[in-house]
């Protein structure tokens, strides 16, 4: 999922429009940063942003929202339900609001915002951007390195077209997601097998602590995980909120209805070429709905695959601790036998006891004149003690109230 360059069905291959190509790249951002180096705070607090556009040219400048909401045209009511949830994908007018795990941006035609961009993993998704789109020096140059690119797709029978920016950037950034998400769901299983393993065999408290540690762990990975996945799964049931993903369309007809009126940006075969379908070789909405499908629907796989793990991490511990409390089970019934035996020899000797203390009276009887009575005395009541317990046991054993 590298790449992003899609397979379409045959005759809709395209070359880029030279327009977009020849467009400069979109204006730097005005920073928000004092000459005191820190940020003035202008109508609200600023924050560290990184922009990058389509011709590899990257900024990092702090500037505060309302800032970045005039840049990117996206209302603060967007802007504030987009970042608040910890997984999103906002389709606008002109501008996908992308807030995937610890990645939050702003996705146009021409740049991507990216906010907080010292973090691991924003810099993996920047460093990123910054290899799949290779600075060009100017947009002749990114016109002729395009369009040479294309001519010798198309000398090779080759029916493939770049995806639009917007598309290939929310893809960079679901595979960044998705493999920072895979790292985390491997630790968890990596974690999981060792205290499983170790409760297998002998059940510590050290043990059950870290299972209840780990088990939380899983709860909020899988929430993660299910989020993502419902976000995609949203887009997949509607095939039109897909094709609001792609703003380079959205861009070109505003550039049509732009050039209509001042008839000064482009000659009138580029318009007619701009505003052909797929008999003349464009790309109309459907398939670009089929390319961002395409796009979804792998990595909805993968994030199932992911969710899947997670499932059956969670499975293992659940089928853990049946295990662990069916062999608590079997040492407090253990217990519970052990004590009913001492209990029934506890009977036995108090039995015993009771004729002991019995003879022990002082009451004069013709027993006490017997020679050599004091042995057989102390034997027999032992030999009842002794029978008296065996009977006790036999009996349980046959109503089946003890288990030895």
């Amino acid at each position: 999922m590298g790449s992003s360059n899609r397979h379409r069905k045959k005759g809709a291959a395209v070359k880029m429009p030279k327009t977009l190509l020849s467009l400069p790249p979109p204006p730097p951002i005005e920073s928000s940063v004092g000459g005191t180096g820190k940020w003035k705070k202008k109508r609200g607090e600023a924050y560290l942003w990184m922009r990058f556009d389509r011709t590899g040219a990257s900024q990092v400048v702090g500037c505060d929202k309302f800032t970045i909401i005039k840049r990117a045209s996206v209302s603060p009511k967007d802007l504030r339900t987009a970042f608040s949830h910890s997984t999103k994908i906002l389709a606008r007018e002109k501008a996908i609001i992308l807030n995937l795990e610890v990645i939050k941006g702003i996705v146009t035609a021409d740049e991507v915002l990216l906010l907080d961009p010292l973090r691991p993993e924003v810099l993996t998704l920047s460093n990123r951007l910054k290899q799949h789109f290779p600075q060009r020096n100017g947009p002749e140059q990114a016109s002729a390195t395009v369009q040479s690119s294309l001519d010798d797709r198309e000398d090779e029978g080759r029916l493939e077209s770049e995806l639009p920016f917007e598309v290939q950037v929310l893809e960079i950034a679901l595979e960044v997601v998705c493999s920072f998400i895979d790292s985390n769901v491997i630790a968890l299983e990596t974690q999981a097998w060792s205290i499983l393993d170790q409760l297998t065999k002998k059940v510590r408290i050290e043990d059950l602590q870290s299972l209840r540690s780990l088990k939380s762990n899983l709860t909020h990975l899988l929430a993660r995980v299910q989020k993502v996945r419902d976000e995609i799964e949203q887009y997949l049931d509607d095939k039109d909120d897909m094709a609001d993903l792609c703003l380079t369309r959205k861009w070109i007809q505003n550039l049509q209805q732009a050039e209509a009126a001042s008839n000064s940006i482009v000659a009138p075969s580029n318009l007619q070429r701009l505003t052909s379908n797929k008999s003349s070789g464009m790309v109309t909405d459907e398939d670009e709905a089929d390319d961002v499908e395409m796009l979804l629907e792998a990595y909805f796989i993968q994030v199932e695959g992911m969710r899947n793990k997670v499932l059956m991490v969670k499975e293992h511990i659940d089928d853990t601790e049946d295990y662990v409390k069916i062999l608590q089970n079997s040492n407090r019934n253990g217990l519970i036998n052990l004590l009913l035996i001492v209990n029934i020899a506890n009977f036995a000797i108090t039995v015993g006891t009771l004729v002991v203390n019995v003879f022990g009276m002082n009451i004069p009887i013709p027993l006490y004149d017997t020679p050599n009575v004091f042995g057989y005395f102390v034997w027999g009541v032992a030999s009842l003690c002794i029978v008296l317990f065996m009977a006790i046991i036999g009996y349980t054993k046959w109503k089946k109230l003890l288990d030895c």
